[in-house]
C-alpha cells in the first residue's frame, strides 16, 4: 500500500496535466472606468491553470460577443478551453470577453456617429487592451494576441484584425455578420445606430468606410502577416428575396475567405459545418480555429 501510494504521489509530482487539474482555470467578472465611454466597462476573463501560482506571462484572446448577447455567453467554450489546454493541443491563454451593450446591444464594436451611438472600437484599443495588459501578466505585443467572434462579433474579430493588424497576429471569425458591399434591408445593421450618423440610424458611406473590402489595400502595405480562421454553418438563415440571397452568411462568409486569401501577407482558413447560426457551429469553429491560429502566436513564457 505504502509503495502504491510513493508510486501516485510521483506521478502527481511529475505530471503537468495532473498539476493544472488539481489547480483550475478561473473566471472572474471585472470592471474599469472607461474614460473614452465615460461610463464603467464590464468583462469577464478567464485566467489558465496554474496562473496564480506562476510569474510567467501568456497569450491573449479577446473574445467579441454576438448581437443581443453579452459576456457571458462567451462562457460556453469555458470547458472546451480548459481541455485544449491541458491535453497541450494549445498553450495556456487568457481570454477577455468584453461586454458591449451599446446601441441595444447592436454596437458592431465600431466608433458611431449616431445620436447614441458610442466610441466603441476606440474604448477597445485605448481603454480595455491598456488595462488588461497592466492588471494581468499578458503578452503585450501582436504577436501575443488574438481576436475572435461570432455573428457581430465575427464582423468586429474582422475590422480589428484588418483595420489594426499592429495588434493583433490572427482572427477567429464564426459566421460573421458582415455584408458587402451593403447590409440587407432587414439586417440589424442597419437598424440600431452603429453604422449611423446623427438621426439616421444607417448610412452607407460609413459602412462601406469600415467594412473588410475597404481595409484590404491599407492590411497588404504594412506586409504583417495575419492568420484568419473562418467557419461557418451550412443550415444559415436563407433571405427570402432573390436579391437578397447572396447575403446568406455562409456565402458571405466564403465570399470573405477568397477576399482575404489574395491578399499577400493573410494565411486563411475556411470551414463550413453542419449547424445553424449557433453554438453547435461555434464550438467546433473554436476548438478547431484556436489549434490553427495557436500556430502562429508566442506561447510565452
Amino acid at each position: 500500500m505504502a509503495k502504491y501510494l510513493l508510486v501516485l504521489l510521483m506521478l502527481l509530482l511529475v505530471s503537468p496535466l495532473a498539476a493544472q487539474a488539481s489547480t483550475g482555470s478561473s473566471v472572474m467578472k471585472a470592471e474599469f472606468q472607461s474614460a473614452t465611454l465615460k461610463r464603467v466597462y464590464q468583462y469577464t476573463i478567464y485566467l489558465p491553470a496554474g496562473y496564480t501560482d506562476s510569474a510567467r506571462h501568456y497569450p491573449v484572446i479577446y473574445l467579441l460577443h454576438g448581437r443581443g448577447d453579452d459576456m457571458s455567453a462567451w462562457l460556453n467554450i469555458r470547458a472546451t478551453l480548459d481541455q485544449m489546454i491541458a491535453s497541450n493541443d494549445i498553450p495556456p491563454i487568457i481570454a477577455v470577453l468584453p461586454d458591449m451593450p451599446s446601441s441595444q446591444r447592436a454596437s458592431y464594436y465600431v466608433d458611431s456617429q449616431y445620436t447614441d451611438g458610442e466610441a466603441v472600437e476606440t474604448a477597445f484599443f485605448s481603454d480595455l487592451i491598456p488595462h488588461i495588459e497592466l492588471t494581468y501578466r499578458t503578452l503585450t505585443d501582436r504577436n501575443g494576441r488574438l481576436v475572435g467572434g461570432y455573428s457581430m462579433g465575427g464582423y468586429g474579430a474582422i475590422r480589428y484584425s484588418m483595420a489594426h493588424p499592429q495588434m493583433f497576429s490572427g482572427a477567429l471569425v464564426l459566421s460573421p455578420a458582415v455584408y458587402t458591399p451593403l447590409p440587407p434591408s432587414d439586417s440589424s445593421a442597419r437598424e440600431f445606430g452603429a453604422f449611423g450618423k446623427g438621426d439616421a440610424p444607417f448610412d452607407e458611406s460609413i459602412y462601406r468606410s469600415l467594412n473588410y473590402p475597404a481595409l484590404a489595400d491599407s492590411l497588404q502595405q504594412t506586409d504583417l502577416p495575419l492568420s484568419m480562421f473562418i467557419a461557418v454553418g451550412d443550415d444559415e438563415y436563407h433571405n427570402p428575396r432573390l436579391e437578397d440571397w447572396l447575403h446568406d452568411i455562409d456565402i458571405e462568409s466564403h465570399l470573405l475567405y477568397n477576399r482575404v486569401i489574395r491578399i499577400p501577407n493573410v494565411s486563411a482558413e475556411f470551414r463550413v459545418y453542419d449547424g445553424g447560426h449557433d453554438w453547435m457551429v461555434w464550438q467546433r469553429g473554436f476548438t478547431e480555429g484556436m489549434k490553427y491560429l495557436t500556430q502562429f502566436i508566442d506561447a510565452g513564457a
